[in-house]
């Protein structure tokens, strides 16, 4: 196994990270998701509750820009506003070619007290050839959330080839992309390996301070510490913080629960 951790995820004797430790660095970079159509505010406030755990807690919570008043009220409740960050999305989930509405869309969002803004990139102007639109929608949204975090959603899995994947990811980050991240989750197809060396070798490639942000089927610990060890095998151990590596996911939160509280430790 890969070194993909700093000194405090070791083990005592320097060997390579327990499984317990890296569940615990896990739940550092999680953005706790819950996109769901059919959510509505008391099940936006469990999520958040189930953020706080005795093992510390997630990196951000990501709701629709209608729930923002709720989690932040609830994180609030918590003590967790600004431990834990409010993420929203915008142009979501069907990537259209329309800058102007995604600025608005965002700037919206800041308005109503959001940390962080996930936007999704024109993913089908991409695959007909027209990087243009992509690029200006990326430079609007970065310019409407000034201070604020950007990442920005490939949907690798709507692009057939790693070469599109590394256009896109080329495109977010020349246009002041903080974050690049796989999939909305609406796809059939969400975060692959594939993609995301291809998103990788093109943050190398540009030399930049870009983030990686997978989601969309990740759903286990083991899942999660392959793209753990993939990113730090490419970018170096010291990359993998929440400030540079993010899990998008909610059903991922129990499987490293169940590493770091086993029912056995319990007595159950």
């Amino acid at each position: 196994m890969s070194d993909p951790v700093d000194g405090q995820a070791r083990s005592p004797h320097g060997s390579a990270p327990t499984r317990r430790a890296l569940a615990r660095l896990l739940l550092s970079t999680l953005d706790l998701t819950r996109l769901e159509d059919e959510a509505d505010d008391s099940e936006v406030r469990a999520l958040c509750r189930r953020g706080d755990t005795a093992f510390g807690t997630p990196a951000a919570v990501c709701v629709y820009p209608r729930f923002l008043a709720a989690a932040r009220d609830e994180l609030e409740t918590l003590n967790l506003a600004g431990t834990v960050s409010l993420a929203t999305v915008v142009n979501f989930p069907r990537g259209a070619a329309e800058p102007e509405r995604a600025a608005a869309e965002t700037r919206q969002a800041i308005a109503l007290g959001a940390d962080e803004i996930d936007a999704v990139l024109p993913w089908k102007a991409l695959r007909l050839g027209d990087d243009a639109v992509g690029q200006r929608l990326v430079e609007q949204c970065r310019a409407a959330a000034p201070g604020k975090i950007l990442k920005v959603i490939l949907e690798t899995g709507m692009l057939s080839k790693p070469e599109l994947v590394r256009r896109a990811a080329a495109i977010a980050i020349g246009a002041g992309a903080d974050f690049i991240k796989t999939s909305t989750g609406k796809t059939e197809i969400g975060a692959t390996q594939e993609a995301v060396s291809a998103m990788l070798e093109t943050i190398v490639a540009h030399d930049a301070h870009c983030g990686i942000k997978i989601s969309g089927g990740v759903r286990t610990i083991d899942e999660a510490i392959a793209y753990l060890e993939l990113a730090a095998g490419r970018l170096g151990r010291e990359w993998i913080d929440p400030a540079r590596f993010r899990i998008g996911a909610s059903s991922l939160l129990d499987d490293l629960l169940a590493v770091l509280d086993p029912p056995a430790e319990n007595g159950r």
